[in-house]
């Protein structure tokens, strides 16, 4: 598809921002990171008598065999595919282990940010990309960087998870034949046991003070998939009894003896100080202990969490004013005039003369917009704490342990290495967990109430006023048609800068353009001979951070919906013109299977329609049609046909869930959701200000997953960006309207 030009070098940024973190720094092993070496593994210094630890995977003392998540679980189901992975590995079946999220160690760092990282496009295998690769690697190596996201989960562990259970069953294996005298290759491993040729068994619980004493068999192969007896089959998810039990403890559900309950109230003005306060009606609440100034508010502390919420309330405080602008109009203009070479960020892939192809066929131009949406997991930010002179445990659900243990660190005045971080089940995130609202506050109440455990839950309101939301964008995008092709596609983007933000907030600030604008942008697989995608920065606006796919929810959203254009001015059909540009054959198959499910044959009809789109993003190409009916009332959306091809399908049950799971929240997102602001504060504070899809509006949806992919991919963020498109896409086919800004219900109404 001609030159590509890099992404970025945010694989050199990646090492900064875990040095300004305090992560420890070394190499960890070989590529796959499955045997110790210099980094050490951090199971060893908590390592119990006659126990035994093979990697940082796997743990086994004499009465429970333990597997490590390093991955947080945040309701995309990684608690339980990961230690599955590797009882898959050690021939152990579900129940026969338990299973504890990884501390903040450089010894988790995460190899399937390699993908990402690499400043080319996620179909190219060539050398120089697969060069960059192990470039990228190589530095998230060095710099230890331990975050759950962008889809990296499998990306990351399928390969070391397999390896590590591997080494622990061929290591158990050997200690088995140096007490039993029988040769290894007599040996076999069954439930938990190593079976000897006589059918006895030995428990692998009874082994660990024998494996303690060998050394470790670090050449062991993972299996083939071929011989799996529970990978890629349907499984029971390991969490989804508890769940529905209630009986899974999630962050919000911690306790401890003599525990007291905070409740904050912070500047909805995001990131500024608090100027004073009169919490006189407070203090004389029922059950409050405490009032504690905070650096950008106050805390309640009481003997329950809705007397600490009840008095926080009633605390009058005067605020720092914001540095964006107080209203949202404001920060509508000032996006519009972000459009300037002093807002550049970057050109990121140029082919051909788009100038010359803009003026080569008819042109077509359009606007979209995307606002700001907040994250809304159902479980609402909290944590516990407890601080002492000689450090504080923290007690926290988190995507990114050792910035947990930083930030903590740093707000309390203690060395990182002082901060003890126990990562939780977490009730959703969607990129909230990713932040640090309650860290710091948590950490600056515990500071001040030393000896005493903290456990600070925020209210719905406070979860909503304080979000990090997605970025606020505009796209500018032109394009030509001539004799029923695109000739011309030139698309401009304007935005708040994500991962930038993210970076800036964890203390490490990102010097080169946000890549994360270019998603779902410069990434796009169809053969248009003349092409340009540009990003510009905007500047001075609502703090943005990282939502479920990032960049590519809206720049998916306006690059498929101004394709979609350009088809119908040329003549062409929707599916099959896409189909025919596609210059990727893997690629191409996944919109001839979304074309074979939905039985694609044309136009339906007066009042009927179906849109198509088709986004990569992290790596995983997802192509999504939207059926939908125009009635009296408004859209109906009927269906919903999905096919996404990640290399290797673990467990197809949770697959297709997180492929469902992700169109319901697109489609939601899509309809309903916007955030504004209104004297500098976020307007929506509950969810019936900012809704997602509700059970009767919720279409059937097909799921078909493909195999065809040379590597492995992530699922749980890659379906969102293509309902949109979609959706707008069919409502164009029904309607004859084009929606070009979200939340639609703002240009029509949904049944």
């Amino acid at each position: 598809m001609g030159s590509v030009q890099s992404v970025s070098r945010r694989a050199f940024i990646v090492g900064a921002a875990a040095t300004a973190g305090g992560v420890a720094f070394g190499s960890y092993g070989a590529a796959t990171q499955a045997a110790p070496s210099a980094n050490g593994n951090p199971l060893t210094a908590g390592l119990g008598p006659n126990s035994v630890t093979f990697n940082p995977w796997v743990e086994i003392s004499p009465d429970k065999i333990t597997l490590i998540a390093q991955h947080a679980d945040i309701g995309q189901g990684t608690g339980s595919v990961q230690p599955m992975m590797i009882a898959e590995e050690m021939d152990l079946d579900p129940g026969q282990f338990e299973i504890r999220f990884a501390g903040p160690s450089p010894a988790y760092f995460n190899t399937g940010f390699k993908e990402e990282l690499a400043p080319f496009l996620a179909a190219d295998q060539s050398p120089a990309a697969e060069e960059a690769r192990a470039a990228a690697l190589e530095n998230l190596r060095k710099s230890g960087l331990q975050m759950t996201g962008g889809s990296s989960t499998i990306p990351d562990t399928y390969e070391k998870l397999r390896i590590a259970g591997a080494v622990a069953r061929e290591t158990l294996k050997a200690a088995a034949a140096k007490r039993t005298g029988v040769a290894v290759a007599d040996l076999r491993t069954q439930s938990g046991h190593v079976v000897l040729p006589s059918g006895a068994r030995v428990a692998y619980v009874d082994l660990a003070a024998d494996a303690a004493n060998i050394a470790p068999v670090l050449d062991a192969k993972p299996r083939d998939p071929s011989t799996w007896r529970m990978l890629g089959k349907p499984m029971m998810r390991l969490d989804v009894r508890s769940k529905v039990l209630g009986e899974l403890k999630f962050g919000i559900d911690m306790r401890l003896d003599g525990m007291l309950y905070a409740a904050v109230k912070l500047n909805p003005n995001k990131g500024q100080p608090l100027k004073s306060y009169d919490a006189a009606k407070a203090q004389a609440m029922q059950g409050v202990k405490a009032i504690l100034r905070l650096k950008n508010g106050v805390a309640a502390i009481a003997t329950n969490s809705w007397y600490a919420m009840k008095a926080v309330d009633t605390i009058d405080c005067e605020w720092t004013p914001s540095t964006y602008p107080a209203e949202q109009a404001d920060h509508w203009r000032t996006l519009e005039r972000s459009f300037k070479p002093e807002f550049l960020g970057k050109e990121w892939r140029k082919i051909g003369d788009i100038d010359a192809g803009l003026k080569a066929g008819k042109p077509i131009q359009a606007e979209y917009r995307a606002p700001y949406v907040g994250h809304q997991p159902l479980e609402p930010l909290n944590g516990v704490a407890v601080a002492s002179d000689a450090g504080m445990e923290i007690w926290v659900a988190h995507q990114s342990p050792q910035a947990v243990q930083s930030i903590a660190a740093a707000t309390a005045g203690l060395k990182p290495e002082q901060v003890t971080f126990h990562n939780q089940w977490a009730g959703g995130s969607f990129g909230h967990r990713l932040e640090f609202e309650n860290v710091r506050a948590l950490a600056e109440i515990a500071s001040q109430m030393r000896g005493t455990p903290i456990k600070l839950v925020f209210s719905r309101e406070e979860d909503f006023l304080q979000d990090i939301p997605r970025q606020i964008a505009i796209a500018r995008h032109k394009g030509s048609v001539a004799k029923g092709k695109i000739v011309a596609l030139d698309l401009q983007l304007a935005a708040t800068a994500p991962f930038k933000g993210l970076l800036e907030r964890m203390g490490s600030p990102l010097k080169e353009p946000d890549a994360q604008l270019a998603a779902g942008l410069w990434n796009v697989y169809y053969d248009i001979p003349n092409f340009r995608a540009t990003t510009y920065e905007a500047q001075g606006l609502s703090p943005s951070t990282t939502w479920r796919s990032v960049g590519a929810s809206a720049g998916g959203f306006f690059t498929e919906s101004f394709i979609d254009e350009l088809i119908h001015a040329a003549g062409l059909d929707p599916m099959k013109a896409r189909i025919e540009m596609c210059a990727v054959p893997t690629y191409r198959k996944v919109l001839e299977t979304v074309a074979e499910m939905s039985n694609w044959t044309g136009p339906l009809g007066k009042g009927r329609g179906r849109g198509v789109a088709f986004v990569e993003s992290f790596g995983t190409p997802v192509a999504e049609v939207v059926e939908v009916t125009a009635t009296s009332r408004g859209i109906r959306i009927d269906k919903v046909w999905a096919a996404v091809d990640v290399g290797k399908i673990i467990d197809p049950v949770n697959f297709e869930s997180q492929v469902q799971g992700g169109i319901v929240w697109g489609l939601g997102h899509a309809i309903n959701c916007e955030l504004t602001y209104a004297k500098g504060a976020v307007q929506q504070t509950n969810y019936n200000h900012h809704e997602a899809m509700r059970m009767y509006q919720c279409p059937v949806i097909e799921v078909r997953g493909l195999e065809n992919d040379p590597k492995v991919r992530g699922v749980g963020e890659p379906p969102v960006p293509p309902v949109a498109p979609a959706l707008a896409n069919a409502i164009f086919a029904a309607t004859g309207k084009r929606i070009r800004e979200m939340p639609f219900d703002k240009f029509i109404d949904f049944v």
